[in-house]
């Protein structure tokens, strides 16, 4: 089933997975977005507790110097864990995702760092679960939680959900090969593609994966003709377009930037989408990763840098599937990625 409680400060959204309420998830994970506080106070980001079935407590917080505490109690016996992280930017948003198997014993405390594309994460032996009813208590009962005014959502899964690269693409964009249009969904390995670098290359594989439409997920709409689109695209908003031409070459002394989406929003050319809980990207590995054409506007495609060399980081991603040596490696882009402010800068040059 995948994520079935999300909730945000204004919406929740909770559909029971199959065997109903009762007792804990054999497995899952509780993903935690938000934003650090600007004055470095500690932070109670998400706190529960409940009396139902049983004495239940949980609570994970962010305390200063970089690192988050995750504690879960229940019937007075306590399991918890410390992560450190480095964000230095107190603006950085993380994304805490907690895991657990209990048929293997195992889990994962791990905090992404999307607009960095940065990840530390810590094996567990023995965790504890969650109970679909305290789960449901938690999502659909805002009076019976405590959620730190920072937090941009929080969201619980009945799997163990990847963490690590993430597609970025919906999955009906539509990307040139070689003599036409394809939606990036209907890709596969073999296919060929348009690329900006190359010409026609090979597919090597195709990714997708459904996560909560909230946060540093949260769809957004590319509309035509801006960026030199055809029509209007759906994307993440961490997928990267490739921009060129006399304003950037002017202000940047570069022949291309790269820009995530999230700095393009406005309201305008580029829009927040609210619709339903959860969104399914789709995205495609390329030997070099090469930027495609989508829509007729020079897109990122998936980069995966060298995780084959890391089986055990390879292991908890949306790869894991494939086997790592069918995987190539990527060098870093040559184009440079805009900050915040330059991606304004940039957008006001080309409006003027």
């Amino acid at each position: 089933m995948g994520w079935f409680a999300i909730a945000d400060s204004e919406t929740t959204n909770f559909r029971a997975p199959r065997g109903g309420r009762d007792g804990p998830l054999p497995r899952g994970t509780l993903m935690i977005e938000t934003r650090l506080s600007p004055d470095g106070r500690p932070q109670t980001l998400l706190a529960f507790e409940s009396y139902h079935c049983g004495d239940f407590k949980l609570s994970v917080q962010a305390i200063p110097g970089g690192g988050v505490v995750l504690v879960m109690a229940e019937n007075g016996e306590a399991f918890h864990a410390t992560l450190d992280h480095d964000a230095q930017d107190r603006a950085d948003l993380l994304r805490i995702s907690y895991s657990w198997d209990l048929m293997l014993g195992s889990g994962r405390l791990a905090i992404e760092r999307p607009e960095h594309g940065k990840m530390v994460k810590l094996m567990l032996e023995r965790p504890r679960a969650m109970r679909v009813a305290d789960v449901h208590a938690m999502t659909r009962e805002p009076g019976r939680r405590l959620m730190d005014r920072d937090v941009e959502f929080f969201a619980v899964s009945d799997r163990v959900e990847p963490v690590g690269p993430t597609p970025s693409l919906g999955g009906d964009v539509p990307v040139l090969g070689s003599d036409r249009y394809v939606s990036v969904g209907d890709l596969r390995r073999g296919d060929l593609v348009e690329t900006l670098e190359a010409g026609l290359v090979p597919v090597l594989h195709a990714v997708r994966r459904t996560v909560p439409a909230r946060g540093s997920f949260r769809p957004v709409r590319l509309r035509a003709p801006y960026f030199g689109l055809r029509h209007d695209i759906v994307v993440a908003p961490d997928q990267r377009l490739v921009v060129g031409g006399p304003e950037v070459e002017y202000i940047f002394g570069r022949e291309a930037v790269l820009v995530p989406a999230r700095h393009l929003v406005n309201g305008i050319s580029a829009i927040s989408l609210s619709g339903p809980p959860t969104v399914t990207y789709c995205q495609v590995i390329l030997p070099r990763h090469e930027s495609m054409i989508g829509a007729g506007c020079p897109i990122e495609s998936l980069y995966i840098g060298r995780l084959r060399r890391k089986p055990a980081q390879l292991a908890q991603s949306v790869l894991a599937e494939i086997d790592r040596t069918l995987l190539p490696e990527h060098s870093k882009s040559s184009y440079p990625m805009l900050r915040p402010f330059e991606a304004v800068t940039l957008m006001q040059q080309r409006a003027a």
